[in-house]
């Protein structure tokens, strides 16, 4: 049977090239040669087993692009050599969520590069991967593979900011620049939100934020941002806030700052609770509201990274081949100063 390098987790903050059976894809499935992987803030905290949905063995990985290798019987969308790219979320299609177009909610719902005890599905951090034709989208041919592995998360933000209902010329605050913040930021931007602030606690963060169209940066946490922001709406808050950082202190201060009548969309999910401040929730009448992924948001995201509307390029730190991918995993995990995202590559793609 032939075989494929694969980047295995293979026990916890553990990971090893291996050699892996070539998957073979089935009835409405196509078989992808990766050419570029990005490695999500999810897989670094499932690196530990902390997140409880990275269990080993697993190969991870479910921001991906690359070439269609082969085509599974019933497949009539693409052939081989089309440049693709594919969402993380494997959904039905069937259930009543899928047919009212939130995929992201589907019943029977599975992520690429995620083990979880309820399922097991092997992702993208390997030469090849197999998933169904409905969640594949075909590329432009002027788009890098390395870019198009930024797909999935600028699919996340466009969905974030797709349910916080916004009608224009609304003043948000985007809490943490990591990754999913900057992008939530430019998707705030091209939604039509006037002023668009970001908060975190690293300085070198906020001037990238502020090269992507922040209004202003803000270098401060808990009752200090809440005062600023308080003085940037004259004394009402934000209309919307959007927290991608998933911490007790980080969703309170969203809270805090937003206005009457204001909504809060929870993006960060690094813990798995945080005390709600319901007093707070109810009487000033906030809307909360949580984001799981994308819902099929890629055609627009494709799109938008294209024609330059979002910018992902300054936000990949590093690409690297496939068999450096341990050595990355710690810098990560380590949380070394600068690092933002990391696109692994395997030896045989091309970009």
């Amino acid at each position: 049977m032939p075989s494929m390098n694969a980047l295995v987790l293979t026990e916890n903050k553990h990971l090893e090239l291996l050699q892996r059976p070539k998957p073979v894809p089935g009835q409405g499935e196509v078989l992808v040669q990766v050419s570029a992987c990005g490695i999500c803030g999810s897989d670094v905290h499932g690196y530990d087993g902390s997140s409880g949905r990275r269990v080993p063995p697993l190969v991870m990985g479910h921001e991906a692009a690359g070439t269609v290798a082969e085509a599974g019987a019933g497949v009539n969308r693409f052939r081989r050599g089309d440049r693709v790219t594919f969402d993380s979320t494997v959904y039905c299609g069937e259930c009543r969520f899928c047919l009212r177009g939130a995929i992201n909610l589907c019943d029977r719902r599975e992520v690429l590069g995620v083990s979880c005890g309820d399922y097991r599905r092997d992702g993208a951090f390997a030469d090849y991967v197999v998933v169904p034709e409905r969640i594949v989208y075909r590329l432009p041919d002027t788009m890098r593979f390395e870019e198009a592995a930024m797909l999935e998360p600028v699919s996340v933000a466009l969905h974030a900011v797709a349910v916080s209902d916004l009608h224009g010329a609304e003043t948000a605050l985007v809490i943490g620049a990591g990754m999913i913040g900057l992008l939530t930021l430019q998707a705030a931007r091209a939604a039509g939100c006037s002023r668009v602030f970001i908060a975190d606690v690293d300085a070198a963060r906020l001037e990238l934020a502020k090269q992507m169209g922040a209004t202003e940066g803000l270098h401060l946490s808990g009752s200090d941002l809440v005062r600023r922001c308080q003085e940037l709406t004259g004394g009402a808050g934000v209309d919307v806030a959007f927290e991608a950082v998933g911490r007790n202190e980080t969703v309170a201060s969203a809270i805090d700052a937003v206005r009457k009548g204001g909504t809060v969309t929870l993006i960060g999910n690094v813990t798995p609770e945080v005390k709600l401040p319901l007093q707070k929730v109810v009487s000033r009448q906030l809307r909360l509201q949580g984001t799981a992924a994308s819902a099929g948001e890629y055609a627009q995201a494709i799109e938008m990274v294209s024609n330059g509307t979002i910018c992902v390029r300054p936000l990949i730190s590093a690409t690297a081949p496939l068999g450096e991918g341990p050595r990355w995993f710690e810098r990560l995990y380590a949380h070394e100063p600068g690092l933002m995202k990391i696109v692994l590559m395997p030896e045989k793609a091309e970009s």
